[in-house]
């Protein structure tokens, strides 16, 4: 996993789920949760990296790439991580969508210093 704000990818093909949801009022724990979860998620087979950010108005992104769908089902059905996302629906989403896509091209660039 990188350690910068992007996500070392291989090549494609790979999967991404993109995570869009806007935040309720105040924290609720929800800090603590999301950076336990980023830390169980790494620790999946078939984790690849993420890339997030969030607006001042609560909105955020969380773009979670992974080897297969395999590995995307495994995390979605570890028990710590359901029950952060019953938390999410009971406490700190007003509303969030979920997209799992395949990832079939990606390229990039990077100043040289």
């Amino acid at each position: 996993m990188s350690t910068t704000c992007f996500a070392d990818t291989p090549e494609p093909p790979y999967y991404v789920v993109i995570f869009s949801a806007q935040r309720t009022p105040g924290d609720d724990g929800y800090a603590d949760m999301a950076e336990r979860m980023v830390a169980l998620a790494a620790q999946q087979p078939g984790f690849l990296g993420i890339e997030r950010a969030r607006n001042p108005d609560g909105f955020g992104l969380n773009v979670s790439y992974w080897a297969s769908e395999e590995a995307i089902a495994a995390w979605r059905a570890h028990a710590e991580h359901t029950l952060a996302r019953q938390t999410g629906r009971e406490r700190w989403y007003a509303r969030y969508a979920l997209r799992v896509a395949r990832v079939e091209r990606a390229y990039g660039w990077t100043l040289q210093s």
